[in-house]
Order: C-alpha cells, then structure tokens, then sequence
C-alpha cells in the first residue's frame, strides 16, 4: 500500500505518458503542441457560437482551468461562463482530468464522486492518462464523433497534445493559480509556453479544423470585471 502512494504521488506530478508522447511531438508533430484558440480563461469563449458551428458538447480539464489545483469549487469568476456553458450545450459537458476519475489514481471513482456533486459536471472516468490515449470513453460519453467536441485546458503538452491527436477543437487557457501547484509542473509549464510561441512565430498552425476555420470567430471581447467573494 505504501508503495502504491509513492507511485501515485510521482505519477500526479510527472506524467511519464506525456513525456514519452511529447518526444513524438518535439521529432515530428510539432502542429499538435499548438491550440486552436487560445484564451486567458473560458469568460472569452463565445458558447453559442462554437454550437452554431456545429459543436454538440464540451471536455473540460479540471485543475487550473475550472478550479484552482485540488480544489472541488469552481473558481469564482469563471461561475456565469459555466452556466452560460450549460445552458447552450445542456447535459453535453463533462470533465476529463489527469487526477478524478483517471482508474490509476481514483479506481473507486470517490473523486470523480466529489468533483460531480460539487460543480454539477459528470466526470468521465478513464483508463488513460492525456495525452495518451483514444478519444473512445469520450466519444461513448456523448455519442457522437471527437471532431463535433471541444477541448477546454491549461496544459500544451496534455490537453492541447490530447485533444489535437484526436480530432477535437482544443481550447488552451491560462492557468488560474500558479501558487498550489508542485515546482516540477511549474517548470514543465514555463516549457510548454516557451515552445508553444517560438513554433507559433515560426509560422507553425494547428491542425485545421472542419467546423471552425478561424478561432477569432469564438473569442470575446474581455468580459466585465466582477466582484467575488470567497466561500
């Protein structure tokens, strides 16, 4: 037992799926570390414009881009965006993360559990750590093809390298708080940036995408500052 919580406690802090598949990425298939849209938080993703394009249902990461790291709230300022979510796309969102509802670190889906009665969002549970992996329990989740889903995260090199590989539209955010998370994923990430826009001004695009040809089409203008009070 002790020995299995020293494997988890490594494995939520370096991906080694992600670091093989990245070697991949860095060879030959640089276009995958490089999002579709790319967005400060989910307040500058026009919803219902990404369902007039023909999107039928949204995935979610979950630390850093709808809670703070190891928390089950939403972050406060980012509440309406979900709801506004919610209602476009109805019972078509979901959470596909690297921690709840991943079988290695959450077999008995407890954490899955909490996430759900938490923020309202099913958690998909999975066999596969991103960015390996098919699009299989996902596509099974919502009936239907990965290229009509939407990848919504903060990590280039997980969910940017996971949803491209698979056909979706990827949505990279920025992280919303730098101050939980572990030094080593604060130094992968300062990576991922880096190369993410040394290979954008190099001229390297995403892989297109069928429904939506210009991400500038799905982009906010800044949202209204709001005050938030914690709980």
């Amino acid at each position: 037992m002790w020995w299995d919580n020293i494997i988890a406690a490594i494995g939520q802090r370096i991906n080694f799926e992600g670091i093989k598949c990245s070697v991949g990425v860095f060879i030959k298939d640089r276009n995958l570390l490089v999002p579709h849209v790319d967005v400060p938080d989910i307040r500058y993703i026009d919803w219902a414009e990404l369902k007039r394009r023909g999107f039928q249902g949204v995935v979610f990461d979950k630390d850093n881009t709808l809670t703070v790291p190891y928390s089950l709230s939403l972050w406060g300022p980012i509440r309406s965006s979900v709801e506004d979510c919610k209602s476009v796309f109805g019972n078509n969102i979901a959470v596909f993360s690297n921690s709840a509802g991943l079988h290695q670190y959450d077999p008995d889906g407890r954490k899955a559990r909490a996430v759900e009665f938490k923020i309202g969002i099913k958690v998909i549970r999975h066999k596969v750590k991103k960015p390996a992996g098919s699009a299989e329990e996902i596509e099974r989740h919502f009936g239907c093809d990965s290229t009509r889903l939407i990848m919504v995260g903060d990590r280039a090199f997980t969910d940017v390298v996971y949803g491209n590989r698979n056909g979706f539209l990827t949505i990279l955010t920025n992280p919303l708080s730098l101050a939980e998370e572990p030094f080593v994923v604060r130094q992968v990430r300062k990576l991922e940036a880096a190369f993410v826009k040394r290979w954008s001004e190099k001229g390297i695009k995403p892989i297109g995408h069928m429904l939506l040809s210009d991400s500038r089409d799905c982009v906010k203008d800044e949202p209204s500052q709001q005050v938030f009070f914690s709980e």
